[in-house]
């Protein structure tokens, strides 16, 4: 997958360790305790991440935007199929992500 898109740094880090299935990669670009959201509805974020770790992943990158934070493309989603998603990541001061909003775009 072409991650050239990416423009934040922390963002493109923490996707490839997600695509690859490093979840102890991906999670230690997180605060303690990040908040998560799925189609708007709260989402335990470490189930998640257990969950979909490697498993499902983007196909494509198609659009970046809120400073690099922001990623919309076409997601393999297992059992769900595959379709357009977005992942929304909020950073704190300190760089590290404290709010992952993701859903279909």
């Amino acid at each position: 997958m072409d991650y050239s898109k990416l423009t934040n740094p922390t963002v493109k880090a923490a996707l490839e360790a997600r695509q690859k299935g490093d979840s102890m990669r991906f999670l230690s670009y997180f605060a303690v305790e990040p908040k998560m959201t799925d189609d708007g509805n709260p989402r335990d974020f470490y189930g998640f991440v257990k969950g979909s770790c490697g498993k499902e992943v983007f196909l494509s990158i198609d659009e970046v935007g809120s400073n690099g934070t922001a990623i919309i493309g076409n997601f393999k989603a297992g059992q769900w199929g595959t379709f357009p998603v977005f992942f929304k990541f909020e950073q704190n001061s300190e760089g590290k992500f404290e709010r992952l909003d993701i859903g279909q775009a």
